[in-house]
């Protein structure tokens, strides 16, 4: 199981990726970040909510509502041009962090 601080940091560049392929509700994110995820990611929807209302606040995504044959009306969101030019700062920020802590982690398993 993934450290909750990993993912809680994480949880921004992963929801505007996936606004960025198109508009989805809450529980598919959460669905498609476990399935894309080999089931490590396991997000439950009370995490999930807070961080769209912020990015919806902050004008990265934005929300409609969409009729359903069966059930009730869904609450789709979707990235903002603001969100996207956000997703790619933040693409490239993990990229020099992640290649970074490979660096690190491979040197410290040399010397150890």
């Amino acid at each position: 199981m993934l450290n909750r601080e990993l993912i809680k940091g994480s949880t921004v560049i992963l929801v505007l990726t996936l606004l960025s392929e198109r508009p989805m509700y809450g529980y598919e994110l959460v669905k498609e970040m476990g399935s894309r995820s080999d089931h490590e990611l396991q997000m439950k929807e009370g995490t999930l909510y807070p961080s769209l209302h912020k990015l919806e606040r902050q004008g990265y995504i934005s929300s409609y509502w969409e009729k359903q044959e069966k059930g009730p009306d869904r609450k789709y969101y979707r990235i903002t041009e603001d969100g996207r030019e956000i997703l790619a700062e933040r693409t490239k920020e993990w990229s020099m962090f992640s290649a970074m802590m490979d660096r690190m982690l491979k040197r410290g398993g040399q010397n150890g």
